[in-house]
């Protein structure tokens, strides 16, 4: 499914790929302006590829057109930056459709001494910067370091908080939050996460990343959200996935993708990604893939809902054999179907791009966290389940974006 950039014609038109020979298009013409557009559906003939390769579409952007809350990001800078001796404040409003960063583009800076200052600077905009440690049980210890800063009047703030974490299990976090809004009442919150931690049913080292991002226009019913996490264990298996959601007036729109791999060369890959208008229009596409031992299977789904509640869909799915055969078969609400077998190469990814060995090259600060020193005779508790501070199962995902926290 492919959007255009323009926020403008983010409906103008929308259409349905994929590997089969017959693909049902449907086009729009018109100034840009959404009350002057014509729909035409037609069926455009495709040559079917003799190599087909699958990917979960994490870098093509559902309804890339980029949301007005998103393009007026210049605005967003407008607001309190201490200048002399205050915390120089690195916030900016997050990016859409940029996954998770590594730790070395976060820059984290951890003070080794307890802080709490704040001052006024020549603007009139006041600052402040704390840091600390908190201890706890099991040798548990949070370092951190708050910080952020208002402008004058109050219309502009920014906040930015660093952590990271550790007890006598091995257990490693490193975090950030951060938080911020404009005179223009445009508002944004962004979370990063970083987690080493022995998994409890295999005793494997796992190393989790997560990512949160919301931003929302304050002129207009516009705003996004977006939350990915990926999961790496030392024999290489591995999880990622992310859920989006985004809002222009009376646009909205959903994606959601997975990818699992289970080191011994097992994969399923998964997306789901729909939009509809407040005047009733719906539309989605959505596949699966599942292979192991060059042997597998793929299945996928197009449709479409008028205001009406006239409803087009079309199905398709291949089965692979191993053996340079694959079975195709299809169907739509058109009356279009399909049932062939082919000479065709079968290609899937049976490793992740980014894998054990990436991440762990990537994770140098996680990795070097020093946990308190341990007392003689005192040993960790071996319930690895009982440490709630890795946060949320990133696989429990909302379909919404939460309440703002700025």
């Amino acid at each position: 499914m492919r959007f255009p950039r323009d926020p403008l014609t983010f409906l103008s038109r929308i259409s349905c790929c994929c590997s089969d020979p017959v693909v049902p298009v449907r086009r729009a013409t018109g100034s840009g302006n959404s009350n002057e557009k014509v729909d035409d559906w037609r069926f455009d003939c495709k040559k079917s590829p003799l190599r087909v390769r699958a990917q979960a579409p994490s870098a093509m952007p559902f309804a890339s057109a980029q949301s007005r809350v998103a393009s007026k990001q210049e605005k967003f800078y407008s607001r309190c930056t201490p200048r002399n001796s205050g915390p120089q404040s690195r916030d900016t409003p997050p990016k859409r459709d940029t996954g998770i960063a590594n730790e070395k583009d976060w820059g984290i800076s951890l003070l080794n001494e307890s802080v709490n200052e704040s001052g006024t600077n020549e603007d009139g905009s006041t600052w402040y910067q704390e840091s600390g440690e908190d201890l706890g049980e099991n040798g548990y210890r949070c370092r951190w370091t708050r910080m952020g800063g208002k402008s004058h009047d109050g219309s502009s703030e920014w906040k930015e908080t660093w952590w990271e974490k550790s007890d006598w299990s091995g257990y490693k976090e490193l975090g950030v939050e951060k938080s911020g809004r404009n005179a223009e009442g445009d508002s944004w919150w962004e979370t990063w996460q970083e987690v080493l931690h022995q998994d409890e049913w295999s005793n494997l080292a796992r190393i989790e990343r997560s990512a949160q991002k919301q931003a929302k226009s304050g002129s207009e019913n516009a705003g996004w959200y977006e939350k990915w996490w990926e999961k790496y264990d030392a024999k290489g298996w591995t999880e990622k996935g992310a859920h989006k959601y985004g809002r222009l007036n009376e646009q909205s729109w959903w994606e959601k993708w997975g990818e699992h791999y289970d080191g011994s060369g097992s994969v399923l890959k998964w997306t789901d990604k729909w939009a509809e208008t407040e005047l009733g229009t719906k539309w989605g596409d959505k596949w699966e893939e599942k292979f192991f031992a060059g042997i597998g299977s793929r299945q996928g789904e197009t449709w479409h809902v008028s205001p009406s509640g006239e409803r087009w869909s079309r199905k398709w799915g291949e089965e692979h054999f191993g053996n340079g055969k694959v079975h195709k078969y299809g169907k739509s609400t058109t009356g279009e179907s399909w049932d062939i077998v082919v000479d065709e190469e079968t290609y899937y990814e049976s490793e992740p791009h980014y894998g054990w060995a990436d991440v762990v090259g990537d994770s140098s600060q996680l990795l070097s966290i020093q946990p308190r020193e341990r007392p003689p005779g005192v040993y960790p508790p071996l319930d690895f389940g009982s440490l709630s501070r890795q946060g949320d199962d990133q696989s429990d995902q909302s379909d919404k974006p939460p309440t703002s926290k700025s």
